[in-house]
């Protein structure tokens, strides 16, 4: 693995041991050439998923910025980093799991949006401002009025 602070190739893990519940290996690297320490993760990825913009790109899917998304929601919220990485590994799982190579941005949203409504709705109104699109406070009035029926 390259070292992210050089840019050296060969840089030597110093330790590895389970994370994420054994979902996923923690290794310590050290570089040879400049002396840094760094951490990476290893999962296991069954297919390559690309992302069906609403325009129409194609984009990899990146956990990183699903995670990011779903942490943005959930903060200041009683939700612990263990739980989220739960959650992504879930949704990454499911996803990876439908058959489908391609998967449109919208259907991830929908997954995001049904996990989180069952985790803290607080977190799931958050998402679903951004997800839709809210520009004014009646837009959340409507929300929450859907929320308080569906309930």
């Amino acid at each position: 693995m390259k070292c992210p602070f050089c840019g050296f190739d060969d840089t030597q893990v110093k330790d590895s041991r389970p994370a994420e519940d054994s979902a996923a290996i923690r290794r310590r690297r050290a570089c040879p050439e400049c002396g840094a320490r760094f951490t990476t993760f290893e999962r296991v990825q069954l297919r390559e998923i690309t992302v069906i913009k609403t325009d129409g790109r194609r984009v990899p899917f990146e956990r990183e910025k699903l995670a990011r998304s779903i942490r943005v929601a959930l903060r200041k919220r009683p939700v612990d980093e263990d739980r989220i990485e739960k959650l992504v590994n879930s949704i990454q799982r499911r996803l990876e799991t439908e058959g489908e190579s391609d998967i449109a941005s919208h259907k991830i949203g929908e997954i995001v949006m049904e996990t989180l409504k069952e985790l803290d709705q607080v977190a799931y109104v958050r998402f679903a401002s951004v997800y839709r699109n809210f520009g004014e406070a009646k837009d959340f009035q409507s929300f929450l009025g859907e929320l308080g029926r569906k309930d």
